[in-house]
């Protein structure tokens, strides 16, 4: 994420446009959503509900999948608008490269939390139908060995590691909004520009 001020740039930093930010507030409804609801279900005791809700987990991932992909296309193909001088004066350098990193990893774990999910699946021999109509195929082959002593715990494992990065990233949004007081949020919010 290229965090360098250009030249001719306002006080205020330019906004994404409506598709990064929609795609933004989607991909982070559906991580809120999907990870709480893998919390929820994983310690109910079997029933038809819990297969259910392990379902709905699934196809959850799958369309964190699709939106990541469709997110990161979108990101490579349009540059991120500039941020305000007013903005970079208040991040000093290790800050700036800690905003880096943390998108970085965010990118990542966008895609490994829900392969690693897949795989797990597979690996157990439960197959993925989104929606209860596209039957996805197998990721790994039927493995339980694997699925239990690698693969399910690699998912639990990156998943918190996502929530983590995610919750920093929104302590920085709101330390910008309340304590810089620099309007960086605005960048990722609808309404009038």
């Amino acid at each position: 994420m290229d965090l360098s001020i250009e030249a001719g740039t306002t006080l205020a930093s330019p906004r994404y446009g409506a598709v990064a930010i929609a795609l933004h507030w989607l991909l982070a409804l559906a991580i809120v959503g999907s990870f709480s609801l893998g919390l929820y279900m994983h310690d109910l005791p079997f029933s038809v509900a819990r297969v259910k809700l392990f379902n709905y987990h699934k196809w959850a991932g799958v369309t964190i999948l699709a939106l990541s992909a469709l997110r990161l296309l979108w990101r490579l193909a349009h540059r991120p608008p500039p941020l305000s001088a007013r903005v970079l004066a208040a991040m000093p350098p290790w800050q700036q490269q800690a905003a880096r990193i943390s998108h970085l990893s965010m990118y990542v774990l966008f895609f490994a939390v829900p392969l690693l999910g897949w795989a797990y699946s597979s690996a157990v021999g439960l197959p993925i139908v989104w929606f209860g109509v596209l039957p996805l195929p197998d990721f790994v082959p039927v493995n339980k060995d694997l699925a239990n002593a690698v693969l399910k715990p690699a998912h639990a494992y990156a998943a918190f590691a996502l929530a983590a990065v995610v919750l920093l990233h929104v302590a920085a949004a709101l330390k910008h909004q309340f304590i810089d007081r620099d309007d960086l949020m605005s960048r990722m919010w609808f309404g009038p520009r």
